[in-house]
């Protein structure tokens, strides 16, 4: 069935639902704000005052010039001293936190909590309030407003601050164009000449996002694929419309990426081929699937086309390989015989890049720079955890052994990346790491009326 005659979904309440989860703004300059909770009625005040000006879902499809949008740890959930029976209602990978799933999720070595930044991942980052705007004007004056509604309540403490920016070509640290694919969440918009909008970004739906997915499998309190509920944290009140949320900050270790492209061919062709198969795109954003050949940047450009591709056709991989980045993130057909719904792994992520451009030419200046990033869903372990482990650290899942992704897994200098090709294929060896975690953490994001809630909880 096509998206655009899919049934009437249940519709959302959208004006409950914290925006972030079904809006991609994309606005260029942006800040995520860390704090701890030293005082339970002083975090509670925090979060009272700020509930009004936090960005909802409803009429996520018009464009804004900011937003705000707010998300709580597990510790500080404990820090506002929610009752027992809420906090043991929170899924266990919540409870646990991020930095104790390290191993877990791959980010061991230079990517272990104890190099992480700013606190991340300790007991001390409990609240956290992502910001966006259209100018740096903008941005200023809603750090302000934070700080002022912060400025008198001594229990509440500003931990970290992580500024971020969306490039003007939409091009990442990498030189690959970003944010192309996305999901359709059912019921999340309007009908627009029969049409279901596209939550992914707004507008009309865009070939290649595939058909609405469930609004339960990344919002809490309405049916997900299965057409059952997913627990949620009670009561109802607190649980309703929220979601859980992936915090991850990534540095990109750009030099090092750029040397292992140069020294994989001979010439500036084999080169951008190496790195479009590793990734499944060119960095012009046109997918191999479409454009196996040579770069094709009108294709990579055209949000109607550039993501309007599937992989039944190629099962071998002779043109998007079975390890590539993106094939590996979103399977879409490619694993219909051994999963019996991918859709289930699907997940919302939004993200901008931190840290200015490496120039070229430049060997490496030591700053540091990569993405971050929030990845939501109704299950921490069945979506990010599982894409982390199964789907980008290990290659078993589609017949490649030890492999991991080549872009972002967790390499050590002696990976190998398999590319499909005929007579015999070719395999890349002594990839490194060029993703490095440099922090990260669990977060709830709560419905409004949550957030309300939570602020009167104890009082």
């Amino acid at each position: 069935m096509s998206q655009t005659q899919a049934p009437a979904p249940q519709l959302l309440e959208l004006e409950d639902i914290q925006g972030v989860i079904l809006r991609d703004a994309r606005l260029p300059f942006g800040a995520y704000l860390f704090a701890r909770v030293d005082v339970a009625a002083h975090g509670r005040e925090f979060l009272r005052r700020v509930a009004d000006d936090v960005t909802t879902a409803a009429g996520w499809w018009e464009p804004s010039p900011s937003t705000l949008n707010v998300g709580i740890s597990y510790q500080g959930f404990l820090a506002l001293g929610l009752p027992r029976e809420s906090l043991e209602s929170f899924s266990e990978e919540f409870r646990q936190g991020m930095a104790a799933r390290a191993e877990v999720i791959g980010d061991t070595g230079l990517s272990g909590p104890a190099h992480w930044a700013g606190g991340l991942g300790t007991p001390d980052i409990h609240l956290m309030l992502y910001l966006t705007a259209q100018d740096e004007g903008i941005l200023s004056r809603l750090l302000d407003d934070a700080r002022k509604a912060q400025a008198d309540l001594t229990g509440v403490a500003e931990v970290y601050r992580q500024d971020v920016w969306v490039p003007p070509d939409l091009r990442e640290h990498f030189g690959f164009r970003d944010a192309i694919g996305g999901v359709v969440v059912e019921g999340a918009g309007e009908v627009v000449g029969g049409e279901v909008v596209d939550s992914a970004g707004g507008g009309a739906p865009r070939p290649g996002h595939g058909p609405p997915i469930k609004a339960g499998e990344f919002i809490l309190g309405y049916p997900d694929q299965t057409a059952t509920l997913p627990p949620m944290p009670q009561p109802d009140v607190l649980g309703r419309n929220g979601t859980y949320a992936a915090l991850r900050k990534l540095h990109q270790n750009v030099a090092a990426f750029r040397a292992f492209i140069t020294a994989s061919g001979k010439t500036a062709e084999e080169q951008e081929l190496v790195a479009a198969k590793m990734v499944g795109r060119w960095r012009s954003g046109a997918p191999l699937a479409l454009a196996p050949e040579r770069d094709d940047p009108e294709l990579g450009a055209d949000p109607m086309r550039n993501n309007a591709f599937a992989y039944g056709d190629d099962p071998s991989g002779l043109r998007v390989p079975q390890g590539a980045h993106i094939r590996r993130i979103n399977p879409r057909d490619s694993l219909e015989d051994t999963i019996a719904d991918v859709k289930r792994h699907r997940i919302v992520r939004r993200g901008m890049a931190y840290g200015p451009r490496l120039p070229e030419g430049v060997a490496d200046d030591g700053v540091d720079r990569g993405a971050a990033f929030l990845i939501m869903g109704a299950s921490i372990a069945r979506q990010f955890e599982f894409i982390q482990r199964t789907w980008i650290n290990d290659g078993d899942f589609v017949g490649l052994g030890s492999e991991k992704d080549p872009l972002v897994g967790a390499n050590d200098g002696t990976g190998t990346f398999t590319i499909p090709k005929k007579p015999i294929r070719r395999r890349v060896k002594g990839l490194p790491r060029f993703v490095t975690t440099r922090g990260g953490e669990y977060f709830f994001i709560p419905g409004i009326r949550a957030l309300r809630w939570i602020a009167e909880a104890g009082t």
